[in-house]
């Protein structure tokens, strides 16, 4: 018989394999462990606490009326009270093709309402009953009776020296066409037009979209600039850069062409799409405003129906989009806050070379963990000299 314990005796293996066990078991446990801890990613910056692109006087009502009538309205918006003496800067938002309730618009328009402005809507469009050939007519005839209807109004009481146009998607070829005719259409002559992801514009005479006018009308002292996002961008790339160019007689110094740039570095992710620029407020409802009532004489005009009435399926995919966009650290610093600076730059009668030296003007601030933003791309368009004088000089960018 073999003595136990000696060399030729069986030894037992269990406590290496239970070493092994317990081994997997706390790292098991450890996994697990740091699968239910929450990852703490950098989020976006915040709104501005004040100044430009900041949330303006939160203490103030925002009075929400229409003038007008039911069919052809002007949205009106301003802080409640008297206006100041000097009356208040206006700023004329022209929607996007289909977006045609405030609401799409809300953060924005609240934004200007409490910093001062006199803001206008006007609803150019009747959904699916007005062709894109007609809007600048509509819009200039709005905005017209909405200037006659304020003129004595000590609330509203527009100062039409310092007014700004600003356009969305199809809105933007409207403000530029409303900016060179504004003389023929009794309007008062816009110190900035400002214009963000441009597109709706026709190819040809009998294409569908927005035509636009003779644009070399738009007075040299205005300024000019057009904005688009890094998503869906060689349309309105294309666009903007039409808009300036046509715009002749303004001069390089007084245009900029911008580019927005997404930023997914943290959560949410930034992403300058089409949309990017509406932000939803449902108290900016235009369904909850009374309109006023339509003329008891008045006959309503012929309705004659064409195909290019209708929204197209990439129009109301679009309109989806904008009927739900949230608002984010763009809006507060791409398109706020640079209208804000350059609205300002152009109620003094400046050019664009002071926003340019300003280094908060295309900053975008940082993300929570310290990290940069991706800055706005900042152009001064190429001169376009007329034919046989040369090349043009390089463009100027920032």
């Amino acid at each position: 018989m073999k003595r136990a314990g000696g060399p030729s005796a069986t030894v037992p293996t269990t406590e290496p394999s239970m070493r092994s066990s317990a081994r997997r078991a706390l790292l098991a446990a450890g996994f697990l462990a740091l699968a239910c801890v929450p990852v703490q990613g950098a989020t976006p910056p915040a709104q501005p606490k004040e100044g430009p692109g900041g949330p303006g006087d939160q203490k103030v009502a925002v009075v929400k009326r229409a003038v007008g009538r039911a069919s052809a309205a002007t949205f009106v918006f301003h802080a409640a009270g008297p206006a100041p003496s000097t009356g208040r800067p206006v700023a004329v938002l022209l929607h996007g093709w289909g977006a045609v309730n405030p609401q799409s618009y809300g953060a924005w328009i609240d934004h200007l309402a409490r910093n001062g402005y006199l803001v206008l809507f006007p609803r150019f469009q009747e959904v699916n009953r007005t062709r894109p050939a007609d809007a600048t007519a509509a819009a200039g005839r709005l905005l017209a009776a909405a200037f006659e209807a304020l003129a004595g109004d000590a609330d509203a009481k527009p100062d039409l020296g310092r007014v700004a146009l600003i356009g969305h998607l199809a809105g933007v070829p409207l403000a530029a066409n409303l900016a060179a005719e504004a003389g023929s259409l009794g309007l008062p002559a816009p110190k900035l037009v400002f214009g963000t992801m441009p597109g709706g514009i026709a190819s040809g005479p009998k294409a569908r979209g927005i035509t636009l006018t003779d644009l070399a009308r738009i007075p040299p002292g205005t300024m000019l600039i057009t904005m688009i996002g890094d998503r869906d961008a060689r349309a309105a790339d294309i666009a903007a850069r039409r808009l300036l160019r046509e715009a002749a007689q303004v001069p390089p110094e007084r245009k900029l062409f911008m580019r927005a740039l997404s930023d997914d570095h943290g959560f949410p992710a930034l992403t300058a799409t089409l949309a990017a620029p509406a932000g939803v407020d449902p108290a900016y409802d235009g369904g909850a405003i009374k309109l006023p009532p339509e003329p008891k004489d008045g006959k309503p005009a012929p309705f004659k129906w064409s195909a290019d009435m209708a929204l197209t399926g990439e129009q109301q995919t679009l309109v989806a989009q904008i009927n739900n966009a949230r608002t984010d650290t763009l809006d507060y610093l791409a398109f706020w806050k640079t209208f804000d600076l350059a609205a300002a730059a152009a109620f003094s009668g400046s050019d664009t070379a002071p926003l340019k030296a300003n280094p908060r003007f295309a900053d975008m601030e940082r993300w929570s963990d310290g990290w940069p933003v991706k800055r706005l791309a900042v152009e001064t368009p190429r001169p376009h000299p007329a034919p046989g004088t040369g090349a043009a000089p390089a463009t100027a960018r920032r």
